[in-house]
C-alpha cells in the first residue's frame, strides 16, 4: 500500500485526481473533529455517527469543487450544513433560519463580560466529579439553544475555531457570529441561573 505524507494539501490534491488512499488520509486527520462537531449539535450519537459519515462521503464526491486553502472549514461547513438538514428530518429541533436571531437573555449567572467564553468557566474545577456535573448542566442547557445559536456556540466556545472560521463554516456574517455568540452566552448563562440547584455547590450564585 502506498504511504501517502500526512501533509494536507498534497492529500487534497491527490484526492482531487480521484485517489481514495488520499481522501482516506484526510479522513483520518479530521474524522474525530466532524463527530464532536455533530454531536455537540445533535446531542446524540448515533445520529452525530450517521451525520459524520454522510458528510465524509459528501466531501468526498465534492472534493474536486474545493477551491482554497482552509480546508478544515469547508468539510466542518458540511458537516454543519449535514446536522441541518438531519434536524430538519427528524423534527428534533425547531427549525432555525440562518439568519433568524432570537431574543437576548436577562443577565449574567457567571461574574463575566457579555463577551467572555462560557467553555472558560468550565476548565476551572479540579475534581472530576465536579466538572462532569457542570458539563451536564451545560449540555442541557445547550441543547435548549435553537440551532441557529448552538451552532455558533459549539464552532466558538466549544470547537475553539476563531469567530472568522465559524463565519465560514457557517455561512454568515463575522458580525452575525458575533450578534449571535453574545446572545447565546447570555442565554445559557440565564439557563445556568434557574438550574443553579444542580450546579457544584462552587458554581451556586449566592441570591440572599
Amino acid at each position: 500500500m502506498t504511504n501517502f505524507p500526512s501533509d494536507e494539501k498534497i492529500l487534497i490534491a491527490t484526492a482531487q485526481q480521484g485517489n481514495l488512499e488520499a481522501f482516506n488520509g484526510l479522513v483520518v486527520l479530521y474524522q474525530d473533529m466532524a463527530f464532536s462537531v455533530a454531536y455537540r449539535i445533535l446531542q446524540d450519537d448515533g445520529m452525530a455517527a450517521d451525520v459524520t459519515q454522510n458528510a465524509l462521503i459528501a466531501a468526498y464526491r465534492k472534493i474536486d469543487q474545493f477551491r482554497g486553502d482552509n480546508f478544515k472549514s469547508w468539510l466542518m461547513r458540511i458537516v454543519t450544513n449535514a446536522c441541518y438538514d438531519e434536524l430538519r428530518l427528524k423534527k428534533r429541533h425547531p427549525t432555525a433560519s440562518l439568519d433568524d436571531i432570537e431574543g437576548e437573555g436577562d443577565g449574567l449567572y457567571f461574574d463575566a463580560e457579555d463577551d467572555a467564553p462560557l467553555m472558560a468557566t468550565i476548565e476551572g474545577p479540579e475534581r472530576v466529579v465536579e466538572r462532569s456535573e457542570l458539563q451536564a448542566v451545560i449540555e442541557n442547557c445547550l441543547q435548549q439553544l435553537s440551532t441557529s445559536y448552538r451552532v455558533i456556540v459549539v464552532l466558538a466556545d466549544v470547537e475553539g475555531y476563531s469567530y472568522e472560521e465559524a463565519a465560514s463554516i457557517s455561512g454568515i456574517s463575522l458580525g452575525t457570529v458575533k450578534s449571535r455568540l453574545s446572545r447565546a452566552r447570555s442565554n445559557l448563562r440565564d439557563c445556568l441561573r434557574k438550574k443553579a440547584e444542580l450546579l457544584p455547590d462552587q458554581y451556586r450564585q449566592d441570591n440572599s
